[in-house]
């Protein structure tokens, strides 16, 4: 049977190029193409993928953040993100926000054909370097968790507000999107309890996240 693909990315010519390369394979058909997270939920609705080649930095919405939208409007589908980022922060949200698989931009034609084949199978498919960091990672994470209420992504934000950098700003060094830059500070003060830019100061000063400033 073979795979139906949506190839979703801001940039022509990797699309062009992943159609290539999915085509090649005699069990893969690329079935449409996306330049934006809301244009793939239509194209999906219409083509009926079984895997969507869905690449994280794009205008507007970010793919992490229109992934609940697309697996809603096609249940059933896979997404296989697409990034240039090898952080586990980014693994993880993607995962968290309903990815079947992550493969780098810069993995060879085989690993992202190999990928594909992998979660139209119902498999979850991370590059074995990708999941040892992850690993690790999840198991810092965890300890920090005990005696610390925000994530690693949390604190990373909390340090650059205090730097006094704004949403705009860290959304751009983080390679976030300025939504997600805003929801992180708001969960930063929540559960800080901090009302003030100050207070958010004085913490991160206490918990020496600007010593190395």
């Amino acid at each position: 049977m073979t795979i139906r693909v949506l190839v979703v990315d801001d940039h022509a010519v990797v699309r062009s190029g992943l159609r290539r390369v999915l085509d090649a394979d005699a069990g893969i058909e690329t079935v449409g193409e996306a330049a934006d997270a809301e244009r793939a939920v239509f194209e999906a609705i219409e083509t009926k993928p079984d895997v969507v080649l869905l690449d994280v930095m794009m205008p507007g919405t970010t793919g992490i953040e229109g992934m609940p939208t697309l697996l809603q409007a096609v249940p059933g589908v896979k997404v296989l993100v697409l990034s240039m980022q090898d952080d586990p922060r980014y693994v993880r949200e993607a995962f968290d926000a309903g990815a079947s698989g992550y493969v780098l931009k810069e993995a060879a034609d085989t690993e992202v054909v190999a990928a594909v084949k992998a979660v139209a199978a119902g498999e979850s498919y991370v590059h074995p370097t990708l999941g040892a960091k992850l690993v690790a990672a999840d198991a810092a994470e965890r300890r920090r968790a005990e005696r610390d209420p925000l994530s690693e992504r949390e604190r990373e934000v909390l340090g650059l507000l205090a730097l006094g950098h704004t949403n705009q700003e860290i959304a751009k060094m983080l390679f976030i999107s300025v939504r997600t830059a805003e929801t992180h500070r708001a969960h930063i003060m929540r559960k800080l309890g901090l009302n003030s830019r100050a207070e958010l100061v004085r913490y991160a000063l206490a918990e020496g996240l600007l010593d190395s400033s």
